[in-house]
This record gives C-alpha cells, sequence and structure tokens, in this order.
C-alpha cells in the first residue's frame, strides 16, 4: 500500500499540503479567545508581528502582555493588495468583536494614534464589556491570515486567495497576521461569530460571508468557534451536523467534562455529545520547516438528547 505521505507530491514540504494530503480533520482546530482586538497596521509583517511590524514596539509589547493577561486575541490587519506605510500619522481601523453566542458584537473605529488602545479596559473587553469603544457595524468581516514570516503557506494560499476575492468583497476582507494552524491554509476568521474555517476556497468565502451576512454559519471548512474550546468546537460542529442546524447563535455550552460536551439549543432542547480522542498516523510537520510531531482530533462518538433543567 502507498505510504499516504507520498501522495502529496511535489508540495510534500509545505505543513498545508501534508496536512491536505492526510485529509487531516479540520474541527477543534480553532484559536481560543473570546474578543478580538484587530489593528489596522500597513507595511511588513514579521513572525511576532505585534512587535516586529511599523508599530511602536513599545505599543506592540504592551498591547501583546494585556492580551496574554486576558485571553483577549490582538491582531493587526491591513486591506489585501498593496498596503504601503504612509507614516504615523494615517487614520487606521481598528474593529472590536466579541464572539460569544448570543453576545456576539462587532464595533469600529479609526484612529491615529495605536497607543491609544492601551487605555481600553482589557479585562472588561474579555467579558464582552465594549466600554463605549467604537460604533456598531452590522457587517461581517472574514479576517485572511498572509503573514509570511510566520509561515510560508499563509503568504502563498493566503494571499492567493485574497487576490482573486478582493475586490468582490471589498471592506469585508482583510489580510491579518498569525491566528494558529497554518497547515489549514488559507484560513480566515469571520468576526463578530468568531468561526475559523481552514482550506478555503473562493467559493467557500462566498458561502462563508453570505451565511455571516445572513446571521447563520456554513459547517463546509469549519474548524470551529473561537469562544469555545477545542473540545467543545468538536462538538458543536457534529451536534450542527446531526440537527441541520445552521443559525449562527442557536447552540451554546452549558457544561464540558473529559469525554462529554452538554450544549443547549437556543429552543431549550439539551444534548449530550460524547467525545472520543484519537491519535492521527502518520506524524506531520505543524509548521513548514519544523519535524514531523505525533498529531491528535477529538471526534464526536455518540449524541444524544439530555433531559432539560427543571
Amino acid at each position: 500500500m502507498q505510504d499516504p505521505r507520498e501522495r502529496a507530491g511535489a508540495a510534500r514540504e509545505t505543513c498545508s499540503a501534508w496536512s491536505e494530503t492526510l485529509s487531516e480533520p479540520l474541527a477543534g482546530t480553532a484559536a481560543v479567545a473570546a474578543s478580538w482586538l484587530c489593528l489596522e497596521q500597513p507595511g511588513p509583517w514579521g513572525g511576532d508581528a505585534l512587535v516586529r511590524s511599523h508599530l511602536d514596539t513599545e505599543i506592540g509589547a504592551r498591547l501583546a502582555e494585556r492580551a496574554a493577561e486576558t485571553g483577549v486575541r490582538v491582531q493587526l490587519i491591513r486591506k489585501p493588495g498593496r498596503h504601503p506605510d504612509t507614516g504615523q500619522d494615517a487614520p487606521r481601523t481598528v474593529y472590536f468583536a466579541h464572539t460569544r453566542p448570543g453576545a456576539s458584537w462587532l464595533r469600529r473605529t479609526e484612529l491615529t494614534d495605536p497607543a491609544e488602545l492601551l487605555d481600553l479596559d482589557f479585562e472588561a473587553f474579555a467579558r464582552g464589556e465594549h466600554g463605549g469603544w467604537g460604533s456598531p457595524t452590522t457587517e461581517p468581516i472574514l479576517l485572511v491570515c498572509t503573514n509570511g514570516r510566520r509561515d510560508q503557506c499563509c503568504a502563498l494560499r493566503g494571499i492567493s486567495l485574497l487576490r482573486e476575492m478582493g475586490l468582490r468583497h471589498e471592506g469585508k476582507l482583510w489580510e491579518t497576521t498569525h491566528t494558529g494552524g497554518h497547515r489549514f491554509a488559507p484560513t480566515g476568521v469571520v468576526l463578530p461569530s468568531g468561526y475559523n474555517y481552514g482550506r478555503l476556497t473562493p467559493h467557500g468565502v462566498d458561502a462563508v460571508l453570505s451565511a455571516a451576512t445572513a446571521g447563520k454559519m456554513t459547517t463546509a471548512h469549519c474548524r470551529g468557534r473561537s469562544a469555545f474550546s477545542q473540545r467543545a468546537q468538536v462538538a458543536e460542529l457534529a451536534l450542527r451536523d446531526a440537527l441541520g442546524e445552521h443559525a449562527g447563535e442557536a447552540l451554546t455550552v452549558v457544561s464540558e467534562a473529559d469525554d462529554e460536551v452538554v450544549m443547549r439549543h437556543r429552543d431549550g432542547r439539551h444534548w449530550s455529545i460524547r467525545l472520543r480522542e484519537v491519535a492521527l498516523a502518520p506524524p506531520r510537520p505543524n509548521s513548514c520547516g519544523k519535524a514531523p510531531v505525533q498529531a491528535g482530533t477529538w471526534t464526536a462518538e455518540r449524541i444524544r438528547r439530555a433531559p432539560e433543567p427543571e
């Protein structure tokens, strides 16, 4: 029998080619973060973009520190295409998003001095409180990772996707820094829902944004919702497929145990999803240029209706 690693062909050295050839599952691989802060920063990005870009290093370091303390995800973003840095006084777009089901929101503002963001109450923001920052926006956005200094797959696949789709969804598509899982490139994050996607295609971008605009989501190519743990991401996607449920805010997590996640539908029904951890063979690199490592995933073994609390 042919070694599945041989089927990757000429591109087998890239992590995304390995992952795709080995049919690595997408579910349960999304970044875990309930709140997202997205700051426009033109110009080049380094691997650790907050401190290796044209953003003031001290500001970037302090934003990274606040993010690490609170769990807020801080992303640099830029418009697709050419993005010269026109200077520190140029207006920058900033998005604030909270992704918990039933309490998700997206707000937008412009500022010229990124240091203003250091006044944001990161702890309150992590809880879903915007503190009056920005103005509400009803149009969803899709952030596509193009951080080639972090991994070449994101640059090659992400930029190629945006080159094809940028004009069709102008204003809704942004380049972004590392979101995790570059082996699934092109990767994207929809805000305000926080659904992460991998192996995006032009058709996939259309479907994701069309669904998000209608308050829905699509399970195709979905890695999970960032407000949930990675186990709960697997459970939610399995339950959505079982129910044929695509309403964006329909499901939330009630409880988690080692191998069971209980979810509640907004109509009051409860479901118990039993999970099993599975090792994936053979080992594969999780980033370009790195040695192969053992990978694993969770799979839903059983979905059953659970009694509703009295």
